[in-house]
């Protein structure tokens, strides 16, 4: 059974840079992906970024050349580094994992998520 914590929310300025972290736990190699999504208030809950076993990246069209998605295989700990920080980041950041990481009826396991705001 796999487990996901968040932590590194909080409130950020415009501009401004956040690093979100995720303790993975379990049997980590139970999906072959994980990912973050993020639900701002009465929105969907979207994707944002993926990392596939295989070493591929996946990015959310809003967050490209501004989040960067990696893992910590040893700490087993998931990251999004948010750099520019705009205020329409501003969401509950959630953690993931699953066989496929595009959409939230993907996802097997989900965190308990974590609040961004920006401004």
């Amino acid at each position: 059974h796999v487990q996901l914590v968040e932590s590194g929310g909080g409130l950020v300025q415009p501009g401004g840079s956040l690093r979100l972290s995720c303790a993975v736990s379990g049997y980590t190699n139970s999906y072959y992906c994980v990912a973050w999504f993020r639900q701002g208030p009465g929105k969907e809950r979207e994707g944002v970024a993926a990392l596939y076993r295989n070493g591929g990246t996946v990015y959310g069209d809003s967050v490209k050349g501004r989040f960067t998605i990696s893992k910590d295989n040893a700490q087993n700990t998931l990251y999004l580094q948010m750099n520019d920080l705009k205020p329409e980041d501003s969401a509950m950041y959630y953690c993931a994992t699953g066989w496929a990481c595009t959409e939230r009826t993907d996802i097997n396991v989900w965190g308990q998520g974590t609040q961004v705001t920006v401004s």
